[in-house]
Parts: structure tokens; C-alpha cells; sequence
């Protein structure tokens, strides 16, 4: 056989991959950008950093003594806010006695609303809120949580001050096969 002397051809060079940099740059420019983002929003600290801070190692060469039982407080926790017991008590049902008079009553002092609903989903309310939305009336959804119900999502037209707009409300609502019931707010002024 004869043999070829020609030298072989040089192999190609793999050229780089410009979709797999891209990838990789893309990716490293998108995590700075989101730690840049939380250090705005956190106002300057560091989102690695934790709280409490680093544990303290104890400095002297003594053991802890883990056998001893701590004192426990037994004071309950209180409560870190107070609307929770100020709110449910601004709050009273109106009986159709005290709508006759408030009809009568040209100066109205309290507020009322027309409560449509309380229901145990967000979902149920908002849908109740876009069907009296469909009727024109605006309504707000209160979220408030009971110990006995548990958190209630409460869908409610008003405020009223007007005895005679809350009556045409009212009647629009039973029309269209709802059920309100009106409720009281005290509104206390500081003095």
C-alpha cells in the first residue's frame, strides 16, 4: 500500500457556545439586579444577614449548665396591637324598631352600613362584591377575625348617614334577593 504524505488537515477549533455565555451573563446580571432590589427595599441591610445576629459563644472556659431549669414567665403575651379588642365593640345590630326612628330622626350622628355578607373565603366576598358592583353599588370587603368564627371576610355597602339613601339601598338589596343587615358604628371624636 502507499502511504499519503500529506499532512492531515488541522482540526477546527470549537468556537464558544454565544447562547450558553449569554445564559450565563444574563442569569449573573438578573441575581445582582435582585440583591441590588432587596438591599433597597430592606433600606441598606443586607438580605444575607440574619436578624438575631450571630450566636454568642460563651467567653469563659466554664461548661454551661444545662441541668437547671429556666424560669418560665407565666404572664401571657400581650397583645402587640389593640384594634382587635377596640373594633368588635364599635359594632351593634339594627332592629327595624330603630330604623323606623332613625328614618324619622333627620340628624343622623352615627354611621351605618348594609352588611350583605361574612363568609370564610376572600373569593366568596370579592365575587358578592362584583355582583353589587353589577347593581351599582360600591362595596367594601373588612377582613376581621373572631375566636369564635375564626376570620370572617365581611362585604358591606356604606358608610350611611342619610336615613333616606339607606333605605333605597336597602330596598335595592332585598330586590335583588340579598339580605342586609344594617350595622351601627359608634364613631367616638378625641377629645
Amino acid at each position: 500500500m502507499s502511504k499519503d504524505y500529506k499532512p492531515a488537515p488541522p482540526k477546527a477549533e470549537q468556537k464558544p457556545n454565544p447562547f450558553l455565555n449569554g445564559l450565563i451573563v444574563g442569569l449573573l446580571i438578573g441575581v445582582g439586579i435582585a440583591v441590588a432590589f432587596t438591599v433597597y427595599l430592606k433600606g441598606g441591610e443586607s438580605p444575607f444577614s440574619t436578624k438575631n445576629g450571630p450566636a454568642m459563644i460563651p467567653e469563659s472556659g466554664n461548661p454551661v449548665e444545662t441541668g437547671k431549669e429556666a424560669k418560665v414567665d407565666e404572664a401571657p403575651p400581650k397583645d402587640r396591637f389593640e384594634y382587635y379588642n377596640i373594633l368588635p365593640g364599635n359594632e351593634a345590630k339594627v332592629t327595624e324598631q330603630e330604623i323606623k326612628q332613625l328614618e324619622s330622626n333627620a340628624q343622623a350622628k352615627e354611621t351605618y352600613f348594609l352588611q350583605v355578607g361574612a363568609f370564610k373565603t376572600e373569593q366568596e366576598a370579592d365575587n358578592v362584591k362584583a355582583k353589587l358592583a353589577l347593581l351599582g353599588l360600591e362595596a367594601i370587603i373588612q377582613t376581621a377575625t373572631s375566636p369564635e368564627k375564626g376570620v370572617l371576610h365581611r362585604v358591606r355597602v356604606g358608610p350611611f348617614s342619610d336615613p333616606s339613601q339607606l333605605t333605597k339601598t336597602r330596598g335595592d338589596l332585598v330586590e335583588n334577593g340579598f339580605k342586609p343587615d344594617l350595622i351601627k358604628v359608634n364613631t367616638t371624636s378625641p377629645q
